[in-house]
């Protein structure tokens, strides 16, 4: 596939990636709020692996708004001397993201009743696959 053609794919991933992190962090910041003002018994349908699911999240979340500050700058730029950062940074979120992702699946067998950790559960579920796609895309643009 030629260099440019990669690139349209790799911005529609990105902004999407973008405005998943946000929604995540939105969610995370509102569950830490109750869990750090209410204990962990503070969100309905919270269970024993909520604080860790949370938790990991929040962090996955703020690296990969991050990782796509630095994707942004590889789109502007386009070249090699910028891919190295951009791929290296989103290699890190998608890795503290499959991790939240196994918190995720513990979480979905734990049960629960809470409809924001559920979609926070479909977010970070949805993530681990479009982050994985967005990397193939930027490393894709470096074959020649």
């Amino acid at each position: 596939m030629a260099n440019g053609a990669l690139r349209p794919a790799a911005s529609f991933l990105l902004l999407l990636n973008f405005c998943m992190y946000a929604i995540v962090l939105g969610i995370c910041g509102w569950a830490m709020n109750r869990i750090i003002n209410y204990g962990g018994s503070g969100i309905a349908g919270a269970n024993a692996a909520t604080d860790y699911f949370v938790s990991v999240s929040l962090i996955a979340g703020v690296v990969g708004a991050g990782a796509c500050l630095f994707g942004l700058n590889h789109l502007i730029s386009w070249g090699p001397g910028s891919l190295p950062a951009a791929a290296a940074v989103a290699s890190v979120a998608w890795s503290l993201t499959m991790l939240a992702l196994g918190f995720a699946s513990k979480h979905i067998r734990l049960h629960t009743d809470s409809e924001r950790l559920r979609a926070l559960e479909a977010f970070v579920i949805i993530l681990s696959a479009t982050m994985l796609l967005y990397i193939g895309a930027i490393h894709g643009s470096a074959q020649k």
